[in-house]
């Protein structure tokens, strides 16, 4: 036996998941380790917020970068410059130019 079954999931691991699937392009697969994140009651972070909307701007699903932008805002999260330029890119990958310049309005 390895134990590799013995460790349990963090933060960390899910954070480290979402950010391969958005360096490979599966913002659907990043999407359902957040589902999975949130049944295991592991905290979300900044970090893995940022690597979901950046898995989600590569693909351009604006929509779902602004989701989860209203969700980090909803739990009050630390935004940071991460997090705005991964959103102006979903936004600029969806051809949604005046949703990016409010965004910058409203986190200047």
């Amino acid at each position: 036996e390895t134990g590799l079954n013995k460790v349990e999931a963090n933060t960390i691991t899910y954070s480290s998941l979402i950010s391969a699937c958005e360096k490979s392009g599966e913002w659907s697969k990043a999407l359902q380790l957040l589902s999975d994140m949130t049944g295991s009651k592991v905290d979300l972070d900044v970090i893995t917020s940022n690597a979901l909307i950046s898995a989600c701007a590569k693909d351009a699903e604006w929509e779902k970068a602004l989701y989860l932008f209203s969700m980090m805002l909803k739990r009050k999260m630390e935004l940071d410059t991460i997090t705005l330029n991964a959103l102006i890119s979903a936004c600029e990958k969806g051809a949604v130019w005046q949703i990016a310049l409010q965004l910058h309005d409203v986190m200047a």
